[in-house]
């Protein structure tokens, strides 16, 4: 496999037609342009179908007429301020589309036609009118997906969680084309706070049979793994940190797991590409 080199062709960043569309297309467009790939600035409004359940059948009063049309003229505008964000960005290789209803089934079809779905860190937090749609895209659609924070570089120093398992394997697998860009890849491993066995020695042969020069680093502290491999990925000064996402879809607050909720929830930190 050695000389074996992957790329991403089409990044897609989400917006909602607010303030944080621009920080979110300055960290999609670092990653596109990284690649040379194209970056897919996706608007997904509000969607008007969402009303009808309580709306009631038949006759609809001048309440619900009101709400629907509140809910149009707002998309409208969000739609505007999306696209001018998009056309602010510096970058050429860009693309603009503005998703109607049904916004979820269109938004789940954009994703799974990207290599990489980027959103930001207060999204990823919960907060925000694409906070489910970034549950849904890691858990129910399993898309590679990064979490963009301050610091974000591809060509920087990139960490890999490694406990061996099924989620993690998958993270490590779907990063490739970020870790081949990297500067420095390092494989963080706490066998004290995983149940199973693995050897990280494994992983870092996988990688060098991809060109990707790996490090080792064992961790010996034991207890929750989160901030153990959070605070190595900080002290090795890791713009990214790889790992795989536990959870389940649409079981609303308890959609991740343990480990994945405090990787999300950390202030500051490196920038999580996550893969479920």
């Amino acid at each position: 496999m050695a000389g074996l080199s992957m790329s991403w062709a089409r990044i897609m960043a989400p917006l909602a037609g607010g303030d944080a569309d621009a920080g979110v297309l300055a960290s999609a467009a670092a990653v596109a342009q990284a690649f040379d790939a194209e970056l897919a600035a996706v608007y997904a409004p509000a969607d008007v179908a969402d009303l009808m359940p309580w709306m009631g059948e038949g006759f609809m009063g001048g309440v619900q007429v009101t709400a629907v049309q509140s809910l149009k003229d707002a998309a409208a505008q969000g739609e505007q301020a999306a696209r001018a964000a998009c056309e602010a960005v510096g970058y050429a290789r860009k693309s603009f589309t503005a998703l109607s209803s049904p916004v979820w089934s269109a938004l789940s079809m954009e994703g799974r036609l990207s290599d990489l779905v980027v959103f930001d860190d207060a999204t990823a937090k919960g907060r925000g009118p694409l906070a489910e749609s970034f549950q849904q895209i890691v858990a129910g659609e399993q898309r590679p997906t990064l979490v963009a924070r301050a610091g974000l570089a591809v060509g920087g120093v990139v960490a890999v969680a490694w406990d061996g398992g099924k989620e993690a394997s998958r993270a490590a697998r779907t990063a490739l084309p970020l870790l081949q860009k990297a500067g420095k890849v390092v494989i963080l491993a706490a066998p004290a706070s995983s149940a199973r066995y693995f050897d990280p020695g494994r992983l870092k042969q996988y990688f060098a049979e991809r060109d990707i020069a790996a490090e080792v680093t064992m961790l010996s502290e034991s207890g929750d793994v989160a901030p153990i491999l959070l605070r190595a990925a900080t002290a090795c000064e890791a713009s990214i940190l790889v790992a795989g996402a536990f959870g389940h879809p649409r079981l609303q607050e308890y959609i991740f797991g343990g480990a994945t909720r405090a990787f999300l929830n950390a202030q500051g930190g490196p920038s999580l590409f996550l893969s479920h």
